[in-house]
């Protein structure tokens, strides 16, 4: 395991290294080579006190061990000259390995600078490896952050991505398998572990030592690279093989190792061409110069006739029109390809945002069936920003599954049916079908077909659908466990969890088998309610974290009986609509005060039923309205106007430079009074922001026998008191009109000191201070006095209509995200209306 002592020695090296070789390629090279250096001089010094004798640095190769080289007689000109000569000549040492030979093949010193030579191998001088597994945790790291080979199109593949396919192409411990593009090994190193990892038994590998030297000879490397090499040999040697079959070997170009088949190859091989392209042998069986492409044949063209194989490959090989792309998509179809897995772009990031899929082949495979499985990975478990940060999302598991399942279909001769998760990802096309057009185009989205609907549906009672449970409380009898009780109170008016409230209450574990929530569940409210609101509320489950929620006894669950035949979100949406409109009126009891449903009634109600593939359409859909929605709100319910207060600005009380008043209610036992044309604002109407009219009018008598009086256009209105957030609530009154007691009109005394709309914007950036100001003796609730009394800052004329310009600005902003909440609310209800056939 990487120790943060080892971690900060590379990280010095590398420092060390910049200002000489700014390539991180290049100081991994240079990094490598010193640490092994240092790794043959510490096995020599450990041979020698367990009284051996040394291997490495002995002969005319002595003057060259670690100790020699930093004698302080040896200058820092001398060092360089030593060490440079040391590195070029240890290829032909005949003392060591002729793995250790072949890592020092084309090895050199890219620079001559003493003090950096020094510095640098001081620090690699503080490694010291008892065991290889420490240099490969240094090694490790050094890969993790290499970073692109961008000329030559080569990235890193990712580790999971790597894993993921080893998975899917299953390598078995008698196969053997080729990487002809290896970089630094790590499709051979992940084929290893995984054949290692199935054959385990009781915790321990299960293999006999001629099945295990057989293994380790099945796994072959090509890299036209030697730096690469270097890396793999390293790499390989540090994960226990002796001898790794690793060569400098140019795929495309050399024909030497062409009659070389294999039962696995694994590659994510260079994207780039040269300008020019690549100049391939006559043996391809397509003619390009495309590296891509010639490099898939490569790999189609050497699987044995029951081979296996899986590649990365860029959009091009899926979709472009040239000639040698369609004979390449043409040859896959008809002889080895069976998956096609799309990859989210950003998979390579940092190095690369190029989109990539990957293409499983299995000749066996691919001569059973005449379709081909099209799967698509949304989220790969790690952000696909630059960083790359891990993340809960992770399609490959269910992905591997799929295709797992996919193969099982094949060999039984079945037909696959997916369930409604699997179908959001995968579906198959026939080989004709791709062939149709002639251009055997590899995008699996192409082949979806487009449902058509007349929106006459079936309509099926809840109760066959459904699975109802009531919900529970407290428990009494043990054993108990504490467990997350969802209650009427978590319900929101768009049909979605508050989780911010949640209950926690000991249950009894043998009711809670029954009752704990899955993702997709719907609670039920069957008890509440009241005279403008029935009973019948539902809200959606839609957590996947592992905590243990319950529900409440007050409600119910309801949980799709069969998936294949309706979609938990359609169901639910479905069932939203149903309170909204009113229909579970009529499933509930007429007793006052609290409502409570009736099950068996509920049960009974019939909702439409289209083809499942409909139900997930108009899901997609109402959800995208959704995400519009959530995303206005946000905006909506984040905003506060702010602006920066200089405090050269004066302040001032609100009684110095404003005129205030308040109005009154006429009698409610004349009815006179009521009705007439004169408008009449009370408290609730505040919250509007600028009141152009109000609900209540009240006559001309009812205003002369009252204390209401006509209020000023243009004054600032606050709320003395009223109920849940209403008082200290400000608006700006823009229409003739009187109003109530519990309302206090401002107007500016002078128009050049201070303007009504600053006021209302001052004043509303005050609310929660305004609402917690108290009147005399610490009672509730303001009052004139109170407002009088509030100081406020009061810039120039001017800056007080450059901050009321900006508002407005963002206020029309406000505004827009509010029109847009109603125009998409509105869509969601128009759509599932249609589906009713309304």
């Amino acid at each position: 395991m990487l120790d943060t002592l080892t971690k900060r020695r590379i990280d010095t090296a590398r420092d060390i290294l910049v200002g000489k070789l700014p390539d991180p390629k290049s100081q991994v090279e240079q990094i490598t080579i010193a640490l092994i250096y240092k790794f043959m001089d510490d096995m020599d010094k450990q041979s020698e006190e367990l009284g051996g004798k040394e291997t490495f640095f002995t002969g005319e190769y002595e003057k060259y061990a670690w100790s020699k080289i930093f004698d302080p007689r040896v200058s820092g000109y001398e060092l360089v000259g030593l060490y440079g000569e040391a590195i070029q000549k240890m290829n032909h040492n005949p003392n060591i390995p002729q793995l250790f030979r072949n890592i020092f093949k084309n090895a050199y010193l890219p620079y001559r600078d003493p003090e950096t030579l020094k510095m640098f191998l001081k620090v690699i001088g503080e490694f010291e490896y008892d065991h290889s597994e420490k240099l490969g945790d240094a090694f490790e790291y050094l890969l993790s952050i290499m970073g692109s080979q961008g000329d030559a199109g080569q990235f890193r593949t990712p580790r999971h991505i790597i894993d993921f396919m080893v998975k899917v192409v299953d390598p078995c411990k008698t196969e053997t398998i080729l990487d002809p593009a290896c970089g630094t090994a790590g499709f051979l190193i992940s084929s290893f572990n995984h054949i290692q990892n199935k054959n385990k038994k009781d915790g321990r590998i299960n293999l006999t030592a001629d099945e295990r030297t057989r293994l380790i000879n099945n796994f072959s490397g090509y890299d036209i690279s030697p730096d690469m090499v270097r890396l793999s040999l390293v790499n390989m040697y540090l994960h226990k093989f002796p001898a790794p079959k690793i060569y400098e070997y140019d795929t495309l170009a050399s024909e030497e190792k062409w009659n070389e088949f294999y039962d696995i190859i694994l590659a994510n091989p260079p994207f780039m061409s040269p300008k020019g392209g690549i100049k391939p042998h006559k043996r391809f069986s397509i003619q390009a110069k495309r590296s891509e492409v010639l490099f898939v044949d490569y790999i189609a063209e050497h699987l044995n006739p029951n081979g296996r194989g899986g590649v990365i490959v860029p959009e091009g090989i899926i979709f472009q029109s040239g000639n040698a792309y369609k004979k390449l998509r043409k040859m896959l179809i008809e002889n080895s390809l069976f998956t096609v897995v799309s990859l989210p772009a950003g998979v390579f990031n940092p190095y690369s945002g190029v989109k990539t899929s990957i293409l499983f082949l299995n000749k066996n495979l691919a001569k059973k069936t005449d379709k081909i499985l099209f799967v698509k990975v949304n989220h790969d478990g790690f952000g696909l920003g630059a960083q790359r940060r891990k993340i809960k999302e992770n399609d490959l598991p269910l992905v591997s599954e799929i295709i797992k399942k996919y193969k099982q279909s094949i060999i039984e001769d079945k037909e696959i049916e997916f369930n409604l998760n699997e179908a959001k990802f995968a579906h198959v096309v026939k080989k004709e079908k791709i062939a149709e057009s002639g251009d055997y185009n590899l995008s699996g989205d192409r082949y979806k077909e487009a449902v058509v609907y007349s929106g006459k549906w079936d309509f099926v009672e809840l109760g066959e659908l459904c699975d109802f449970k009531n919900g529970l409380w407290k428990g009494k009898k043990e054993p108990l466990k504490k467990v997350s009780i969802l209650r009427n109170t978590n319900f929101t008016k768009t049909g979605v969890l508050d989780y911010s409230n949640v209950a926690v209450h000991p249950i009894e574990i043998s009711q809670l088998k029954t009752r704990t929530l899955e993702y997709g569940d719907i609670i039920l409210e069957k008890s509440g309610g009241g005279p403008t609101q029935p009973v019948g509320r539902v809200a959606l489950f839609c957590k996947k974290n592992g905590q243990i929620y319950s529900y409440s006894n007050f409600t119910a669950r309801i949980r799709v009986i069969n998936e294949s035949k309706i979609n938990p979100i359609y169901l639910w949406r479905c069932l939203h609509y149903l309170h909204q409109q009113g229909i579970t009126k009529n499933c509930q009891n007429r007793t006052s005060g609290i409502r409570n449903l009736d099950l068996n009634a509920y049960k009974k109600i019939r909702i439409p039923l289209p083809p499942l593939e409909v139900q997930e359409q108009i899901v997609v859909e109402l959800d995208s309205y959704q995400k519009i929605i959530d995303g206005a709100k946000q905006v909506v319910e984040n905003y506060k106007p702010t602006f920066k207060i200089d405090p050269e600005w004066g302040i001032m009380e609100i009684g110095e430079m404003c005129n205030l008043m308040t109005g009154g209610t006429p009698k409610s036992t004349v009815k006179e009074y009521y009705g007439g044309n004169i408008k009449w604002i009370v408290s609730g109407d505040v919250h509007l922001g600028e009141i152009f009219d109000c609900p209540n009018r009240i006559t001309q008598k009812g205003l002369e026998n009252s204390n209401a009086k006509y209020l000023p256009i243009d004054s600032v209105l606050i709320a003395l008191n009223g109920q849940g957030k209403t008082r200290g609530t400000v608006a700006l009154l823009r229409t003739h009109a009187t109003c109530n007691q519990s309302i206090v009109s401002i107007f500016p005394k002078n128009r050049d000191t201070v303007i009504s709309e600053y006021l209302y914007v001052i004043l509303k950036r005050m609310y929660l201070e305004i609402r917690n100001l108290t009147g005399d003796n610490q009672r509730s609730g303001l009052n004139m006095s109170i407002i009088k009394k509030i100081k406020i800052p009061v810039p120039p004329i001017e800056i007080q209509q450059q901050i009321v310009a900006q508002i407005e600005r963002e206020q029309k902003v406000i505004d827009a995200n509010k029109e847009l909440i109603t125009i998409f609310e509105n869509k969601i209800k128009d759509k599932i209306a249609d589906v009713w056939g309304e």
